[in-house]
């Protein structure tokens, strides 16, 4: 795994490790802060002002949905997860129905709750992407220039790296400057309609990746200057959005990376996360992994294509010993957040959605979290799936 060099840990993903990710470990040493560029780029007042933790409610607060929007079902409630999993935590497995992607046994955590995604996001970005290859308007054989304005946290792709490439580096490698190409390119809209198609209302797609940390780190005017972004919604957030991205389009990558070190030693708090990054709630995501899975609107070339790069991120064989026959999934992380969602068929033919959430962890580097995330992720799935396919429902 390859980190950029800064105390925020600019994985938002995990990045194909493996099942060897599981292993618990020390959390990570804090690296030395990039050096500043010297564009010397005016800060606006941070987020928030250093102070206690958020309570449970302000961290996974419900808020009322307007008619239309889709809601959790009731559903028993998931096993207790395992102790050293800390911070607000949110959780729903699924055993669906292919045909009208309904339930048909799941558990629950405080499904209907906000938490934010990290790189979790940017299946929605393929599922965009794709849409568009089909309809004419984006061909994935274009080449793109990683210019300096281009460039997020974190490696870079190569120049004339195609629209293809940067497609499996957004999934496998979780390249946040790839995903922000493809981003821009698709159009900010366009990703936020993967959810608003689906009536998924707690779901915010629509940012790019260095557009909510150039706002979490206090250099963006736009997002300084407006108390609307948070309820924001349709053209309104539309164009707020395309301002915020403007704004970080003229920071260098390692300036930003130097402000948000000293965001998160000295004024860090976590309701800010929610302000400023793409969320989603567990069953939400997990509405929209369905979706994009078993009825995504595409031609069977482009499906083929979803599934192939899917079956890239991580999480598969953390699920074992499930006998899985198809599996796709992504994970997410950073400061305090992890985030895992997936969707697999079982050898027996039953469909099966995840999505694990966890914010306000007690530690900066979650990524030790991992097995304890799918220990609890497994537990819930054995009291939904069939015995003989990983389960102990009855057949």
């Amino acid at each position: 795994m390859a980190l950029k060099i800064g105390r925020y840990v600019v994985l938002a993903a995990v990045l194909g490790l493996g099942y060897a990710a599981m292993r618990p470990g020390p959390a990570a040493p804090g690296a030395h802060p990039a050096a500043a560029s010297s564009a010397q780029i005016p800060a606006t007042p941070a987020l928030s002002p250093a102070g206690a933790a958020p309570t449970p409610a302000e961290s996974v607060a419900e808020t009322p949905l307007p008619p239309g929007c889709l809601s959790a079902p009731p559903a028993p409630p998931a096993p207790p997860p395992p102790p050293a999993l800390n911070g607000q935590l949110g959780l729903y497995v699924a055993v669906i129905d292919p045909q009208t992607l309904q339930p048909l046994r799941a558990r629950a955590f405080l499904p209907n709750s906000e938490f934010p995604l990290a790189s979790t996001y940017k299946q929605a970005v393929l599922w965009a992407l794709l849409k568009q290859v089909d309809a004419g308007t984006v061909d994935l054989g274009e080449k793109f220039s990683v210019t300096r304005e281009a460039q997020s946290l974190g490696d870079y792709p190569y120049d004339g790296t195609t629209a293809r490439q940067l497609a499996e580096r957004m999934i496998q490698h979780s390249d946040n400057t790839a995903t922000d190409l493809l981003h821009r390119k698709v159009g900010l809209q366009n990703v936020q309609q993967v959810a608003d198609d689906l009536k998924l209302c707690r779901t915010r797609l629509i940012l790019p990746t260095k557009a909510w940390w150039t706002a979490q780190a206090g250099l963006s005017p736009t997002f300084a200057g407006t108390h609307l972004w948070s309820a924001a919604t349709g053209e309104k957030r539309l164009q707020l959005a395309e301002l915020i991205d403007a704004d970080a389009r003229k920071l260098r990558a390692d300036y930003l990376q130097s402000r948000l070190n000293t965001y998160f030693d000295e004024r860090y708090n976590p309701t800010d996360d929610l302000k400023v990054h793409n969320f989603s709630t567990p069953y939400e995501l997990s509405t929209l992994v369905a979706h994009e899975f078993l009825r995504p609107g595409l031609s069977p070339a482009s499906q083929n294509l979803q599934r192939k790069l899917m079956a890239l991120g991580f999480g598969k064989s953390a699920l074992i010993p499930i006998p899985i026959a198809e599996w796709g999934g992504k994970g997410g992380n950073g400061w305090k957040i992890l985030t895992f969602s997936g969707y697999f068929k079982t050898k027996g033919g039953e469909h099966v959605v995840y999505a694990f959430m966890l914010h306000g962890s007690n530690q900066t580097y979650t990524m030790p979290l991992t097995r304890y995330a799918f220990q609890w992720i497994r537990s819930s799935l054995q009291q939904i799936l069939a015995v003989g396919d990983g389960g102990k429902a009855p057949d």
